[in-house]
């Protein structure tokens, strides 16, 4: 990741094809070693692509990512009628744990602010 964040950066600082030599002089700069296997990777994967290009690319597939959330469905037909009435009291019930857990999580952490 950081290979591709220092290529971004050398890319938004104008240098439209960094070079190995550009990518790791950002690296020295925040005391970072570079790899050079892996710095030679990205500069060959992205040599000659427009960068925009590539991270337009790259959200178009993560749309595709699920990102939970996702809600399970009964198989009875009956059933969803009940469940849908109790779901607004299981919410409820909720609120109200999540609440005392975190009024009570402040207490268990052993310091104070000021101690």
């Amino acid at each position: 990741m950081r290979y591709i964040a220092s290529y971004l950066l050398a890319a938004l600082g104008g240098n439209s094809s960094p070079s190995v030599k550009d990518i790791k002089k950002i690296l020295d700069s925040v005391g970072i070693e570079a790899d050079d296997d892996r710095l030679n990777k990205v500069i060959s994967e992205l040599n000659g692509k427009n960068i925009e290009d590539v991270i337009a690319q790259g959200i178009g597939k993560l749309a595709s990512v699920p990102a939970g959330g996702a809600v399970a469905v009964s198989a009875a037909p009956g059933s969803a009628a009940s469940a849908a009435g109790s779901a607004p009291a299981a919410a409820e019930e909720k609120k109200d744990e999540k609440k005392k857990e975190s009024e009570e999580s402040d207490d268990d952490m052993g310091f104070g602010l000021f101690d």
